[in-house]
């Protein structure tokens, strides 16, 4: 029996799917246009693709899915669950409360149920005060039945968590195996309030990600196909239901990733930028070993500050279906509205009466797209300078996201990439490789599993080698956990940064393991 894989990446204008074999490669493509009800589009590129390419349903063994469902649910402030925050730091931490700069409106949501218990840790993993156990045995009764999921914070607990952990177990006695608890601690890194804010959106978007992943799963059913589910998580890889469900917000720019682990795959380039054109924005990003080069800045999510992992990408209002605005006096305005998935409909050279940035293409021979009569009116020169103008935010862009003023390999994906020309400045060469257009689907599909963890060791205490297998060691439980063969596990990422304000010769350390699928695992019914 072959092993075929569908994958699916939803995007802002298209819902993208493939199916590759045993070998990766493309059986069939689709691009669907993306849904208001985002489920409805990954429903019908998944039916388009199985009808295309004529594979038994029943060998397709694995389905991944990168989507956007847990970005809209927070930008959108929709489909949130009922959170319950508690904050392990009195009295230290009295003086900020829990979502202290979040939007009024999210924060009217989501700060119903906030509690500042006494415990916590110091920077060097001494007790602040000893955890307060009375008090969170009380607002776990306290909250039983009010709320379906926690959201729990410790000051330090990358360094000790201790007290996270233990509040955990006090909260499921009380309100039941099935309440979703967050740990900051599995989370964030060092940076209380960030840490914070990233457990609560977490535990905000924990029902979001389950109803998904059986709607996902019912779906499949519905076509016959019993197959695996692997979710699309933002550092390249994937993660079991299991962790998806757990940890919601690890799906959260795990499109841009995709398409810079199918740029990857597609050029056999490990090392590279990727230029990701779609028809909304443009999505710049590096590539470091076939991986995304990850961002060591705080990001805001919908508003909110936080600090767990993110990649880096740069992202400008520039796509195929971006707006442009042509003035009596000369001048223009490249966006940042686009017409997005109804450029079909809307753009000029397919009857629609605005102008995108795909008419510009088309009206200077630069793609062979639509009805070329329809924009033919327009002044030649004027589009010119327009089209000058959008190569030039691209080479900006890539500018920026160098680390040196050497040129180096850029690749265009995404299914905008035909507007751009395959010489760019800052570009070593420009490839723009067979199947680009569906790289974000192809770089859900092929991806490894893994797992991460970054935590502040005392190499004092423990020794520097010891600290190194032991963070190695915990992140290969964690790509484990999420779905890994143990076996073919490496590590791809290890990453130390001395902490010179800390005493104890502290050290944070992050590791990342990565492995292939474990194939011995029954596939995901309910």
């Amino acid at each position: 029996m072959t092993n075929y894989r569908l994958g699916i990446d939803v995007g802002g204008t298209h819902t993208d799917a493939v199916i590759l074999d045993e070998a990766y490669r493309v059986i069939a493509s689709v691009k669907a246009t993306t849904t208001v009800d985002v489920s409805k589009g990954i429903y019908s590129a998944m039916r388009q693709v199985v009808e295309k390419s004529g594979v038994p349903v029943s060998d397709i063994r694995h389905a991944m899915l990168g989507t956007t469902h847990c970005t809209n649910a927070i930008v959108e402030r929709k489909r949130l669950n009922q959170v319950a925050i508690i904050r392990i730091g009195a009295p230290a931490t009295l003086a900020i409360k829990p979502l202290v700069g979040v939007p009024d409106d999210l924060r009217e949501i989501l700060g119903k149920h906030t509690h500042i218990v006494r415990g916590g840790h110091e920077f060097d993993g001494r007790e602040i005060a000893e955890l307060d156990e009375e008090k969170i045995r009380a607002i776990g009764r306290e909250l039983n039945g009010q709320v379906d999921s926690v959201a729990i914070t410790s000051v330090f607990s990358p360094v000790s968590a201790v007290h996270e952990e233990r509040a955990a177990e006090i909260i499921r006695e009380e309100m039941g195996p099935d309440v979703a608890l967050s740990l900051s601690s599995e989370i964030g890194s060092v940076g209380l309030l960030e840490r914070e804010n990233a457990t609560i959106l977490n535990a905000a978007i924990v029902n979001v990600a389950r109803s998904t992943a059986d709607g996902f799963v019912k779906a499949l059913e519905q076509e016959g196909i019993h197959a695996e589910i692997f979710f699309g998580q933002n550092d390249g890889t994937l993660m079991s239901v299991e962790y998806t469900v757990k940890y919601p917000i690890l799906t959260i720019a795990c499109g841009p990733t995709n398409s810079l682990r199918g740029a990857a795959y597609l050029t056999d380039r490990p090392d590279a930028l990727v230029v990701d054109v779609g028809g909304t924005t443009t999505d710049v990003g590096v590539l470091v070993d076939s991986f995304p080069r990850q961002s060591s800045l705080a990001v805001e999510i919908g508003g909110v500050r936080t600090n767990f992992r993110m990649p880096d990408i740069a992202a400008i209002g520039l796509g195929g279906g971006t707006i442009i605005r042509l003035e009596d006096d000369g001048s223009f305005q490249i966006g940042p509205q686009s017409v997005g998935h109804r450029l079909n409909e809307e753009g000029l050279i397919f009857g629609g009466d605005t102008l995108t940035a795909t008419d510009v293409a088309a009206a200077l021979g630069v793609i062979e797209l639509g009805d070329r009569n329809k924009v033919a009116h327009l002044d030649r020169s004027l589009l010119e300078a327009v089209y000058a103008r959008m190569v030039e935010m691209v080479e900006e862009t890539i500018d920026k996201m160098k680390t040196s003023a050497d040129p180096v390999p850029v690749m265009l994906v995404g299914g905008g990439g035909i507007l751009f020309p395959t010489r760019l400045k800052g570009a070593s060469e420009v490839i723009r490789p067979e199947n680009a257009g569906v790289a974000n689907a192809i770089g859900s599909a092929i991806s490894q599993v893994s797992g991460q963890v970054e935590k502040i060791f005392l190499i004092d205490e423990m020794g520097r080698e010891a600290a190194l297998e032991e963070a190695k060691r915990l992140a290969s439980e964690e790509a484990a956990k999420a779905g890994a063969d143990a076996e073919s596990l490496v590590i791809v990422d290890l990453e130390e940064v001395p902490l010179s304000y800390l005493p104890g010769n502290a050290t944070r350390i992050r590791a990342k393991a990565a492995g292939d699928l474990a194939m011995n695992k029954q596939p995901a019914i309910r």
